[in-house]
């Protein structure tokens, strides 16, 4: 691997690592096992599909760890937690949620309002079954086409898309008074 690959391939890291401790710190409510479970999804990725095309790593690394959060479940017999952000990336790739106005920079009505939807939206998703909490995050907060969904859970594209509406149907029945 030539030098200026090492740095794509670090770049590419980089700009991942906190969206994917994110997701793994949901699924496994705990900040040490999701950074064990990052570390090692990232490894077994350097190892496995380094010499890929940089245009196949996303899909592939969210496949990674995917395979590692469910690894992780099953070892422990319990069912995973999702969860999302409201918000998509901007883009130029930016993290919305480091653009958010700090404390003081809203209303405090409209502060305490976005939470209560954003912990319904939570107990909403968490309601949802594994596979449409997974297609929702890669398609939705992630914004993986259906293609690279489909690669990255290792399912079929017509399964992502109807775990996808399934889900969307479910979000808009229990959420329709939250976002009419």
């Amino acid at each position: 691997m030539t030098e200026t690959e090492n740095d794509s391939l670090d770049a590419f890291l980089a700009g991942i690592e906190r969206r994917a401790l994110r997701m793994a710190e949901m699924a496994t409510r705990d900040r040490d096992e999701a950074l064990d479970l990052v570390q090692d999804a990232m490894l077994q990725f350097v190892r496995r599909y380094r010499d890929k095309p940089a245009a196949e790593w996303r899909p592939l690394f969210y496949r990674v760890l995917e395979n590692r959060i469910l690894d992780w479940h099953r070892s422990r017999k319990s069912r995973g937690r999702w969860w999302v952000s409201l918000f998509a990336d901007d883009e130029n790739g930016a993290d919305p949620l480091e653009q958010f106005p700090g404390p003081g920079a809203d209303n405090p009505l409209h502060v305490l309002q976005r939470e209560h939807s954003m912990n319904r939206l939570n107990v909403v998703l968490q309601a949802l079954p594994l596979r449409q909490q997974q297609v929702f995050l890669l398609r939705v907060w992630e914004g993986l086409d259906v293609a690279d969904t489909a690669r990255a859970m290792g399912v079929g594209e017509g399964s992502v898309k109807t775990h996808l509406s399934r889900a969307l149907a479910k979000l808009r029945k229990e959420l329709s008074e939250e976002w009419p």
